[in-house]
């Protein structure tokens, strides 16, 4: 006989529902029966949504329950501090059929913070990228599990006014150019029905559902391996200064230990291959060292900014960001970098590689060619990048002890020194400075002539 059901509802369904049987003589006769859960989700489309047990996303899943999908949730393990295993049973409590925790650290690591390291990735001088870095591998386990599952689209929690909106939808549709992406934030029947994030309060503690978030503590958070972000709420006052609790990874720099600490940092073609600290101890795998890095910065309350950017949407943003790791190892490659990497090779990297490079992670164009061409130029800048770099961490600074190559040899100590001629024929250096005089001297000319004083 063939089941037809009818007017089956596609929220809460009972346990027990009227369908129309029709045997195979053609007669047709109403019972009940009990459904099973997997006929009732054959109804339903599916929808992959970027989940983080937090007050936004919880909200979003009840609501695209309420609208009658099936709710297939994914959350990326980066490195963000979570209990991945309350946030799974919080969402399959609230209705989510599926919940996906896919570990992306060394991806994350690998794949995106150590090719900024290597092109020295900042946006506007201070902001070391430390959300826009994630993206890109949390939008790929997305996609792939919305693949793997048969989704007809996507979903996030972005905010109808920020970065990450479009971070995460131009990564979707460069990967899966046909799905279709659920944005909340941007439609008008849920931001008219949660006006700000008190509205989701209010309605996670009618709910019961627990979040970190309080009225008490009224800031957004996203953390990750490299970073933690802060904004909204109270930091939207750019004049307010941060409380000194927001702070979560580093500590406070005035807290911190009165004896500075030393360690080592190896490269090769520009990639941290090895860390030495604590007087002998060391690690080479790249997650371990990333996060070793990270444990000594944040004792130490390296990596902490303020700062108000600009947005790729067009608005200014207020943002307070922590980037231990990140921000040691930066620096210790900048550094070897003056040793070892030809002059012209830096300026062309620096002037050309480096802005662009950032500014696609920024703007969300990580899956783009113009992203593919660029790590290439950053690949080819590396090849002389070898050597290891001493450093000290103290009270939240950072300074270079010393610095060497054994394999690289554009710093010649001879050449350099004040107390020894080495090859170099100082009286070269006349002809130099004629050859760069020349235009000036038209130009002062030109000034004189004018009357104009320089």
């Amino acid at each position: 006989m063939n089941l037809c059901p009818r007017n089956l509802p596609l929220h809460n369904p009972p346990l027990f529902a009227q369908l129309l049987v029709q045997t195979s003589f053609g007669t047709k006769i109403r019972t009940s029966f009990q459904f099973l859960p997997e006929i009732i989700k054959m109804a339903k489309e599916k929808v992959c949504l970027a989940y983080s047990g937090g007050l936004d996303t919880s909200c979003i899943l009840a609501w695209l329950l309420e609208a009658g999908y099936e709710v297939i949730c994914f959350m990326a393990d980066v490195g963000q501090e979570e209990d991945f295993e309350a946030a799974k049973a919080k969402a399959l409590k609230i209705g989510a059929s599926k919940v996906y925790i896919e570990d992306l650290r060394k991806e994350f690591v690998e794949a995106l913070c150590f090719p900024a390291i290597q092109c020295n990735a900042i946006y506007e001088n201070v902001y070391l990228l430390g959300t826009s870095l994630a993206r890109p591998v949390i939008a790929r386990g997305q996609i792939a599990v919305a693949k793997k599952e048969g989704c007809v689209a996507v979903s996030h929690g972005c905010t109808g006014k920020g970065n990450d909106q479009v971070r995460f939808e131009l990564a979707f549709y460069a990967l899966q150019p046909d799905i279709k992406v659920i944005a909340p934030w941007r439609d008008p029947e849920f931001y008219n029905r949660f006006a700000g994030r008190n509205d989701l309060l209010e309605y996670a503690e009618k709910a019961g559902v627990p979040v970190l978030q309080s009225k008490a503590k009224p800031w957004s958070m996203d953390e990750n391996l490299a970073h933690c972000s802060y904004e909204a709420g109270i930091l939207e006052d750019p004049d307010i200064e941060a409380p000194l609790d927001m702070w979560k990874l580093t500590i406070d720099p005035l807290k911190a230990p009165e004896k500075p600490e030393d360690f080592t940092v190896h490269f090769e073609k520009g990639i941290p291959v090895k860390l030495e600290y604590e007087n002998g101890k060391e690690v080479t795998e790249p997650l371990e060292l990333f996060l070793t890095a990270n444990a000594i910065a944040r004792r130490h309350g390296v990596g902490r900014i303020d700062i108000v950017e600009n947005r790729f949407i067009g608005l200014k943003s207020r943002g307070c960001y922590e980037t231990p790791g990140l921000t040691i190892l930066r620096s210790a490659h900048v550094d070897l970098e003056g040793l070892v990497l030809d002059r012209e090779i830096r300026a062309l990297r620096d002037q050309f590689v480096t802005y662009n490079y950032s500014k696609i992670l920024y703007n969300g164009l990580y899956f783009s060619p113009e992203r593919e061409f660029l790590e290439e130029s950053i690949v080819a800048s590396q090849k002389t990048v070898n050597g290891k770099v001493r450093c000290r961490v103290y009270k939240g600074g950072f300074q270079v002890l010393g610095r060497s190559s054994e394999t690289e040899k554009l710093y010649d100590m001879s050449e350099s020194s004040m107390d020894e001629i080495g090859s170099f024929v100082p009286e070269d250096t006349t002809g130099f400075i004629s050859v760069q005089a020349i235009r000036l001297k038209k130009y002062g000319n030109t000034k004189i002539e004018k009357g104009e004083s320089l």
